[in-house]
Parts: structure tokens; C-alpha cells; sequence
């Protein structure tokens, strides 16, 4: 887990985490662990989206010249992928046919599928959290000719693999991301802001050029948002997934429970050293 150097309850990380800025939707469920966290730490959570998702539209699509029902297999590693595929379809009065396959990113991705399908009656292939979990399986239906489709702004990790292992393949722009328009919010003042691609700092900079990061602590989900996070000249303290903390949620709760601990020791040993 690659973190600043510093300890929780010392330097830059000596005040206590009682804000955090979530780069993402608002859940929109009550039970989301974010929620959990500011129940239990008595921490103020906001959420906001550092990035906006814009429809690439049937008519752009097509001058690409993909023809869906000529793919075997259909590769989707987000949710975003998964509703603008089948918004594409349905504009193009397509009907997925049954033996068409799935290869999802995580079982999270494969669930959200069951919007538009019933996967009982599907061929799924299903990751752990990665692309690279899908790479073994994929090997193992080279004979699928698969479409990617994807963002204009994506990952080279499953693109460079298929080319690599010569597997038939095309990837179809479907949607694009770009930054969101942050203007109403007066600055970005927050003990702890969570970023989820290398996009969402982007956006910071883009809204916020003069975003200075003193003692907030960034954390970062994923190694591509890590290195962003790095070249963008700030220092990460917080990083997920991990062993430890596979989710946001878990390794930033895993920084606040450090810090608290950390803080408790400090007070015993001053008190040690008072009753001396």
C-alpha cells in the first residue's frame, strides 16, 4: 500500500479526519459504508461527481462501421459501459441473440447486467475486480471474435492483451468522459478527498487550477488514480484496493482507525510522562 511517508496523528496528518469528499454519486440507498463511517466517526460525507459521462450517439456510433451481431462476445468493465451498450442496441432495434457471451470485470458488473438480461440464460464469464483477472479466461475463447465497448478514455491493460495474443477484437466508443462543471462549489476545503480514476483528478485541476492540497489527504482507488495522483505533483496518503482493504470505504476507515490509535497512544504517553 503506497501511502506519504508520514504517520497518521503526526506532520500533515496530525488533524483528525472530520470531512471527506466522495468523487462519485450520492448513494442512492441508505446502507452504503460511507454512510456507516460518518455515523461512526461523527465525519461530515459529501458527495460530488468530478466527471460527467456524455452518450456517444447512434449516429456517431455508426460511422465506425460496427456491426454488434457480428461479435461472438461482448467484454464491459463498468456499469457505464453496460447502459450505453444497450442504449445502442435499442436505438439500433438490435435483440442480443441467446449464444451471445458476457466476460465481466467483477460480479458487481456481471449483477448489473440483469437490468437488461436474464443471466440464466447467458454465457457469463466473471472477474474478480480487474481486467487482468478476465486475461486467463479470455485465453480460453480465442475463438470469439469480441467487442469492446468502452469510453474515450480507458485503460491500455485489456486492449494491449488482446492484441498481444492476436484474439479477434474490436473496441466501439460509446460514451465519453469529461469533467464536470464544479463552478457552484465555493473551493474544495476537505480533510480527505477519494478520487476513482485518473479522470477525477483532471477535473480537479481543471475546476480548481490553483488547487493547493496542504493538509488534505488524498486517497485514491486503483494504481492508474495512484499514479495520477502522483504526477499531479500530490502527495497520496490514502490507496485502495489493498489485502487489507479491498474498497475505498475500507482503507479510508483503516486510516481514520490508525489515526485514532495513534492519537490514543500519544495521550497515554503524555500522561505517562505527567504522573513521572
Amino acid at each position: 500500500m503506497a501511502e506519504s511517508a508520514e504517520k497518521p496523528g503526526t506532520g500533515r496528518h496530525a488533524k483528525r479526519i472530520s470531512s471527506i469528499l466522495v468523487t462519485q454519486p450520492k448513494p442512492t440507498n441508505d446502507v452504503s459504508p460511507y454512510f456507516s463511517i460518518a455515523e461512526k466517526y461523527g465525519i461530515k460525507v459529501d458527495f460530488r461527481e468530478f466527471i460527467d459521462v456524455q452518450p456517444v450517439s447512434y449516429k456517431d456510433f455508426r460511422k465506425d462501421k460496427i456491426n454488434i451481431l457480428d461479435y461472438t462476445a461482448i467484454i464491459f468493465t463498468s456499469r457505464n459501459a453496460v447502459d450505453h451498450f444497450f442504449r445502442i442496441c435499442q436505438e439500433a432495434k438490435l435483440e442480443m441473440p441467446a449464444e451471445m457471451k458476457y466476460f465481466c470485470i467483477s460480479e458487481q458488473t456481471a449483477n448489473y447486467l440483469q437490468k437488461y438480461i436474464v443471466l440464466r440464460k447467458r454465457k457469463l464469464f466473471v472477474g474478480e475486480r480487474t481486467a487482468a483477472d478476465l486475461f486467463d479466461v479470455i485465453k480460453k475463447h480465442k475463438g470469439e471474435k469480441f467487442l469492446y465497448p468502452c469510453s474515450d478514455i480507458r485503460k491500455d491493460d485489456l486492449p494491449v492483451f488482446m492484441r498481444a495474443n492476436n484474439l479477434k477484437f474490436s473496441e466501439a466508443v460509446i460514451y465519453r468522459t469529461v469533467a464536470s462543471d464544479l463552478s457552484d462549489l465555493s473551493d474544495v476545503k476537505y480533510d480527505c478527498i477519494a478520487f476513482f480514476s485518473p479522470s477525477g483528478i483532471s477535473s480537479l485541476f481543471i475546476n480548481f487550477p490553483d488547487f493547493v492540497q496542504d493538509g488534505t489527504r488524498i486517497a485514491a482507488f486503483g494504481p492508474t488514480t495512484a499514479k495520477a495522483v502522483i504526477d499531479a505533483g500530490l502527495i497520496l496518503d490514502i490507496e485502495a484496493p489493498h489485502p487489507n482493504a479491498p474498497s475505498m470505504t475500507g482503507a479510508i476507515e483503516a486510516y481514520i482507525r490508525r489515526h485514532a490509535q495513534t492519537e490514543v497512544n500519544s495521550k497515554a504517553s503524555k500522561n505517562d510522562i505527567t504522573n513521572e
